[in-house]
């Protein structure tokens, strides 16, 4: 099994899915390091070579992956809410930031709804 940047990668999988499993590599990234790293995209992640890996590791540092982009993300999020701006509330509140409407939807962000306690439903008010 390949070790890379601390993440392991999985196994019976073409490499060029195989190694999205690192945080912040996605298709195209991972088809141009692949290139630069000179291993095909079919090549399986069980048959690659400690010398594939070594290639590998090369052709990725110049990207920011794995906890550097997580910290960078997790610092931009961090000096929205302390600028107080309209996305920073919206990061405070765990509400969705991008403009999208709250009434209905948005359970993935709200989290479960809530029963209102003595709110009466509408069927029971025409009884």
């Amino acid at each position: 099994m390949a070790r890379i940047l601390g993440v392991d990668l999985p196994r019976n999988k073409s490499m060029k899915i195989a190694i999205r499993a690192i945080y912040g590599i996605g298709p195209k990234i991972s088809e141009e390091v692949l290139k630069k790293a000179g291993i095909e995209n079919t090549k399986s992640s069980n048959d690659i070579t400690d010398e594939d890996v070594k290639q590998i590791r090369q052709a990725l540092e110049g990207y920011t992956l794995e906890g550097d982009l997580r910290r960078d993300i997790a610092m931009n999020i961090k000096r929205l809410k302390d600028l107080n701006c309209y996305r920073g509330t919206r990061h405070r509140k765990s509400l969705p930031v991008r403009g999208q409407r709250t009434h209905t939807n948005a359970r993935t962000r709200k989290g479960p709804a809530v029963a209102i306690a003595g709110k009466k439903s509408i069927k029971s008010l025409k009884s």
